[in-house]
């Protein structure tokens, strides 16, 4: 998609996310003032200048020089549907055409077929159709040379036409937005990342449904090298890249001297899901000291072949006070990748992990709460959850 990055595009046009339409009104004016809450961050971090952002139903209006570069720093902002760049102009009818026909000849080329699309509010002395015909005919009548064709159902460029009361925006590029909720109307949830892919997908996931995330990653040195941490880290930065205006930092624990006492007393079938367990009631205690309202996990089914559901129930009984999340469970693999290579996250991933010793142990039976409780009495595990929840570290990005 090519943008026109001319003085002349001076206002960005924001469609907010079907959601937010359907909301009862006091919600949707919350909602909404937390969405431009979120735009003024992202421009801010993107040294964007503008002089307004007019809201209006359905829509907000940004006035700034910028409008091309805005309009795809802005694709990022969760609760907005589609941005144009655009060129603001009056309602009045010679304006309108003048500023449609100046935009088409910026866009078409020789045998290009082109639409124009008209959508109005308010009232005025003429009809959508009329300015439609009346602008085609024009861009036609002044671009003879170029040998133009209209086409309704599938042109090269369409010409889109927004009519507001005194106001009209011309613009003929629509991007897509990433839509969801916007980043702070839901509470703030504990994340377990780490430097595999699923978890950073699991942390964007609820992010776009308006959930700040507050990442910790569990250390596991010695039986992870450096580089896990490394890309731990480079994928908290991108989910950041997300989230203009809100926290930056990432709860660092300590986890080697926890599986080095759990391999040494648990038998290697309950190795996994007694240390998962473990490892949430620690996130219980950071989601309960930051007053969150969840703890969110990228696991799936089946990835890896022994987290089934019975182990992911076993794992939940540990957790007392928090719901966990889990938006990856419907997911197929081929999926979340797609989804990682949108958010950002995937050549971090790719990247293959050296490791000390794996830490994984396939399960030869089926495992029961009975076992796992009576594996977990040789430890003291509230002292554990205390002293790594003391030696955590905060890393801000």
């Amino acid at each position: 998609m090519t943008f026109m990055f001319g003085l002349k595009l001076n206002t960005v046009i924001i469609r907010l996310g079907g959601e937010m339409g359907i909301k009862a009104a006091w919600t949707r004016k919350l909602y909404e003032r937390r969405l431009i809450k979120n735009i003024r961050a992202t421009l801010k971090r993107h040294a964007i200048s503008y002089a307004v952002l007019t809201r209006r139903f359905g829509r907000l209006y940004l006035k700034t020089p910028q409008a091309g570069i805005a309009s795809q720093k802005l694709a990022s902002v969760f609760g907005i549907s589609s941005l144009s760049p655009a060129l603001q102009t009056t309602s009045e009818l010679s304006d309108i055409v003048e500023e449609s026909v100046f935009l088409a000849g910026q866009r078409l080329q020789k045998g290009n077929s082109f639409a124009v699309r008209c959508r109005r509010v308010g009232k005025h002395a003429y009809t959508s159709t009329e300015v439609c015909r009346l602008v085609g005919r024009k861009i036609l009548d002044t671009s003879s040379n170029l040998h133009l064709r209209v086409d309704l159902k599938s042109p090269d460029v369409t010409i889109g036409i927004e009519i507001r009361e005194s106001e009209a925006f011309i613009f003929a590029d629509v991007i897509k937005g990433v839509g969801g909720l916007p980043l702070g109307t839901q509470p703030k949830v504990v994340c377990l990342l780490d430097e595999n892919v699923n978890s950073s997908v699991a942390c964007w996931l609820v992010m776009k449904r308006g959930c700040p995330i507050l990442p910790i990653y569990f250390d596991n040195s010695p039986f992870s090298d450096d580089e896990a941490t490394k890309l731990t880290l480079k994928a908290a930065r991108v989910l950041f890249n997300w989230a203009a205006g809100f926290s930056r930092k990432v709860y660092v624990i300590p986890n080697g001297r926890n599986l080095t006492e759990i391999r040494r007393k648990c038998p290697k079938e309950l190795t996994q899901v007694v240390s998962k367990r473990l490892m949430y009631c620690i996130a219980e205690r950071v989601a309960e000291t930051e007053r969150a309202e969840g703890i969110v996990s990228g696991e799936s089914l089946g990835e890896p072949p022994d987290q089934t559901l019975r182990n992911i129930r076993l794992i939940d009984e540990a957790v007392k006070l928090y719901p966990v999340h889990r938006p990856l469970i419907g997911l197929a693999e081929a999926e979340v990748e797609q989804l990682a290579k949108k958010i950002g996250v995937h050549d971090t991933a790719l990247k293959k992990m050296r490791r000390h010793e794996k830490i994984r142990n396939k399960a030869v039976r089926i495992i029961t709460l009975k076992d796992v409780k009576t594996t977990e009495n040789k430890f003291n595990i509230g002292k554990m959850v205390e002293a790594s929840a003391k030696s955590l570290r905060v890393v801000n990005l």
